[in-house]
């Protein structure tokens, strides 16, 4: 039954996808931390910055970034982000595109944990002499981080299921290999299954182990 799979590299796919997924949530994470604290800076213009940023990618369809990335600054502007493969092009392009679009999200789910900190805490810190940044960095945002561990999960399982986006420009991971399978294979429902419980197997354990460590480092008011 499962013959027809030995012509493809099912495991590298799916090695390509996690690949995607970890530097796409590495970049997002930072990226967003830094636009949540503009969203919550008392510097006019870095707030209208972050709150423009977020609220036109979060519409902007993704399919619509990832084409832009590699129609746009690859193939007009010759951006090629240090690399001469195509193949390396492509995935450098993609894990780009997946931080513009999800740091919209991570900067929102930390906005909200931002909130939930009390304000007399900052205004302590302030009064103690600590600078804005040292407040957002010492005080809020590890209080921050920790209340908002479920929905960075959630954001992550999404990410993890956006990269199969990533075949629109060639980038071989698990969705791309599983077209060519489908192009190729009478196996339909077969294939569709391997794929579906492949990507059940990476976002599954995630959000349980997630799920378990918001549980553990939940602010206790």
């Amino acid at each position: 039954m499962f013959d027809f799979l030995d012509g493809y590299d099912l495991l590298g796919a799916f090695w390509v996808t996690v690949k995607l997924t970890v530097f796409s949530a590495l970049g997002s994470l930072i990226w967003g931390t830094l636009l949540a604290g503009m969203r919550v800076s008392p510097v006019p213009l870095m707030r209208g910055f972050a709150t423009a940023y977020v609220n036109v990618v979060r519409n902007i369809p993704l399919t619509v970034i990832i084409m832009f990335a590699s129609l746009g600054l690859y193939s007009t502007l010759g951006i090629d982000l240090g690399a001469t493969d195509i193949k390396v092009v492509n995935f450098r392009l993609a894990v780009l595109a997946f931080v513009v679009y999800t740091a919209s999200f991570v900067c929102e789910s930390l906005r909200s944990g931002i909130n939930t900190v009390p304000v007399g805490q900052a205004e302590a810190a302030r009064a103690l002499g600590l600078s804005f940044g040292q407040v957002l960095r010492l005080i809020v945002l590890p209080q921050a981080f920790r209340s908002v561990v479920n929905p960075l999960s959630n954001v992550l399982i999404a990410l993890t299921k956006n990269t199969t986006v990533a075949s629109a420009i060639g980038v071989a991971e698990a969705s791309y290999l599983m077209k060519g399978m489908i192009e190729n294979e009478a196996q339909l429902l077969l294939i569709s299954g391997i794929f579906a419980l492949g990507f059940v197997i990476l976002t599954l354990p995630t959000g349980l182990i997630l799920g378990w460590v918001a549980k553990k480092v939940a602010v206790k008011r």
